[in-house]
């Protein structure tokens, strides 16, 4: 069977938003428009298709990213196949969005058309920017009170430094938003109420928008015509462009990153849905118009580039692994090059073990179609899979290669948790294994002190869904403990240490000396080991036991036994022996090093400070920041925005427990806030000691 759509008619986008920007309702749109959805559903009764998770339902937000597969016909009557990758907008999830960027090709910015740039957009828009993704914005809402379009511009500029250039203009707002002017076609598209905006009139621009129309199709033009010298050339001896060639340009320079072209319209009133699905296509790139990705020979490590071609050798990256009710565990793969036949084998080169290809699903949000194959560009759900998880490479076993592997930050939050009946404890411990390969920013560990199970994640609500998960999906009752920071440890002086592991009774003795300089390496938060060691003094094959043993003393620090970060350790002399010395010896050397300089090395706590953003009501304000200084916050500044005003501080981890709960009593639930780890800061003297006896 070969390929239904031309590679060139693939979208893979996703929609990226911070919180109630409305990204289920503009996705239920695309969805219903594109004619795979038949009733639409709302966040606020909590039905969307998208949104299949019970908790997603409940909370009204959206946490796993499912793919999902549908089709639109373009202005110029051609069929398209979107593949959507509908991405989680609250910060404790920041890492399944980073995922689901790596695997698009474009995106749609949605931005709520009366708080505009929002922090969690701000996130949300450097991720992107991290791997080049290119853009659209649609500023949604526009029906919404206090809905401003041009606001909303001018923060683009200002909040995110990107370049916006308008292609459509908004007729009315608030209640009176009706329509859009196209500024490439020069018109007016004005939504019918009666057909739920399925049907819309093209009529002349009203008169009191001729004048802004013309002034914002100039700077569109002008940020067009940049893209090419000849057209540029043209623009400037007064030769305009024609629609087809702005669109061309536009597209040319949406591609490279330089602008992002933006939209307005009210996904909940269906108004200026359509033209947005056009300008996907017009506007976003196909999988052939990416760069190629990079990836690594498996064999002789050698960068290689594989192309979204399907006579290229297979290649794909799973980015998402799901338990699905019916199927069980389904991981989904971007194929980046190559074909992929139900039933044939593949490597996992980053396991290092092979895979069997079972069954093949294509996905809608919450039904499935079974495959027989896949191509370059496709987006697929695979049963079955038994060792792959999150980033790991599948490749033809001809030809190994591993794409890159994706980064995830480390947990700053920690509970104990243990299982309620004898019944459970089993349970729980498959659950946990379960929902850690599906999420690599959730750690699941045992202390080895108290033997108690902990898990980490990035915020609260984050563990709370965790929790919530094992209780719904694995029928696990767990009990949770009160919520732990992952503090961390550093040293604040240089010093350089002797040390000579000697054990010389009977039989095969121990030998080691090591002299090492130990200093803090502010730059990472990496343990750093070099040698300087010369003239053989410790011979090459040991020195990798002098890191191993230091490393294995930055797990545990002398000061409350956390890890240790921005450590420096240089191995300047030593001395072995011909028969005594071993790598072992020198491991136990190194280990002991560190212990001894320790006391010297001015050990000291550090804690995860969080970036906090409280959205208050002005009423409410004084309120706010009291509370917050009363947490060790420091409160880095206030902006009103719209009626509201903006609280930016920064304050510990340890201080933000149960905030949530305390910011809607002091505002009677009408203030909101957003945090994310922002950098490690060290820990007052007294807090310090308060740890010191807790966890020593």
């Amino acid at each position: 069977m070969a390929r239904e759509y031309k590679i060139e008619d693939y979208r893979n986008f996703g929609i990226m938003a911070h919180i109630d920007a409305g990204k289920t309702t503009t996705t239920e749109r695309v969805l219903y428009y594109t004619g795979k959805s038949h009733k639409i559903g709302e966040v606020h009764d909590g039905a969307a298709t998208m949104d299949w998770m019970e908790q997603e339902q409940e909370r009204g937000i959206t946490i796993t990213s499912a793919a999902t597969t549908t089709f639109w016909k373009a202005r110029d009557g051609k069929m398209h196949r979107f593949n959507i990758i509908d991405t989680p907008g609250h910060v404790d999830f920041t890492i399944e969005v980073e995922r689901s960027l790596r695997v698009l090709d474009g995106a749609i910015a949605l931005l709520d058309a009366n708080a505009g740039v929002e922090p969690q957009t701000e996130t949300v828009w450097r991720q992107a920017d991290k791997y080049r993704v290119p853009r659209m914005i649609f500023c949604n809402k526009m029906d919404k009170i206090g809905a401003d379009f041009y606001r909303s511009v001018e923060m683009i500029g200002s909040r995110l430094g990107a370049q916006a250039v308008v292609m459509q203009l908004p007729i009315g707002a608030e209640t009176e938003f009706k329509g859009v002017v196209d500024l490439v076609e020069m018109n007016a598209l004005v939504w019918r109420d009666e057909t739920l905006g399925a049907a819309w009139d093209v009529v002349e621009i009203p008169d009191d928008l001729k004048a802004r129309a013309e002034e914002y199709r100039e700077k569109m033009i002008e940020a067009a015509v940049e893209m090419d010298e000849t057209a540029l050339e043209n623009y400037l001896e007064g030769k305009m462009p024609s629609n087809d060639e702005i669109r061309a340009l536009i597209r040319k320079g949406t591609i490279a990153v330089k602008f992002y072209p933006m939209f307005c319209g009210s996904a909940f009133k269906n108004k200026g849905v359509q033209p947005l699905l056009d300008a996907v296509v017009e506007y976003l790139p196909s999988p052939a118009d990416v760069p190629a990705i990079k990836g690594v020979d498996a064999k002789s490590d050698a960068e290689i580039e594989r192309h979204a071609d399907d006579s290229e050798p297979l290649s794909m990256l799973a980015f998402k692994i799901m338990n699905d009710p019916f199927v069980g565990s389904l991981t989904f793969a971007r194929i980046y090059s190559g074909k992929l036949t139900k039933g044939i084998s593949v490597d996992n080169t980053v396991k290092g073990k092979k895979e069997r290809i079972g069954r093949m699903l294509q996905m809608h949000a919450n039904s499935r179609a079974d495959v027989e194959e896949a191509f370059a560009g496709d987006i697929v759900a695979l049963a079955g899979l038994k060792d792959t998880t999150t980033g790991d490479t599948l490749c033809d076993p001809l030809h190994p290669v591993i794409l890159e592997r994706m980064e995830f930050p480390d947990p700053v939050i920690q509970i104990a948790i243990e299982p309620k009946t004898k019944n459970d404890q089993e349970k729980m411990g498959l659950a946990l294994h379960r929902l850690a390969a599906e999420d690599p920013s959730f750690r699941v560990k045992t202390d080895e002190e108290s033997g108690q199970t902990i898990i980490s994640g990035m915020g609260e609500l984050h563990l709370d869904i965790i929790v919530d998960r094992m209780r719904r999906e694995f029928k696990v009752e767990a009990n949770v403990g009160a919520p732990q920071v992952a503090y961390r440890e550093t040293i604040t002086r240089r010093h350089e240490q002797d040390y000579t592991h000697k054990k010389q009774t009977g039989g095969t003795g121990q030998f080691a000396r090591v002299k090492i300089l130990f200093e803090p390496n502010p730059e990472s938060s990496e343990f750093l080991f070099e040698s300087k060691i010369v003239g053989g003094a410790v011979p090459k094959e040991y020195i990798p036991g002098v890191e191993k043993g230091i490393n294995s003393v930055m797990t545990s620090g002398p000061f409350a036994g956390f890890p240790m970060i921005g450590v420096k350790a240089t191995l300047i002399d030593g001395a072995y022996h011909d028969v005594d010395s071993s790598v072992l010896a020198f491991e136990i050397a190194g280990r002991a090093c560190f212990r001894e300089a320790a006391p010297k090395l001015g050990v000291q706590l550090l804690e995860p400070i969080m970036k906090v953003e409280v959205v208050t009501p002005e009423d409410y304000v004084g309120s706010v920041i009291g509370d917050l200084n009363g947490r060790r916050g420091q409160i880095q500044g206030q902006e009103s925005r719209g009626v509201a005003v903006v609280v930016n501080a920064m304050v510990p981890l340890a201080n933000m427990f149960k905030y949530v709960d305390n910011l809607r009593s002091m505002s009677q639930g009408r203030a909101a806030y957003t945090m994310q780890f922002d950098h490690y800061e060290p820990v007052p003297t007294a807090v310090a000691q308060e740890v010191q006896k807790k966890y020593a």
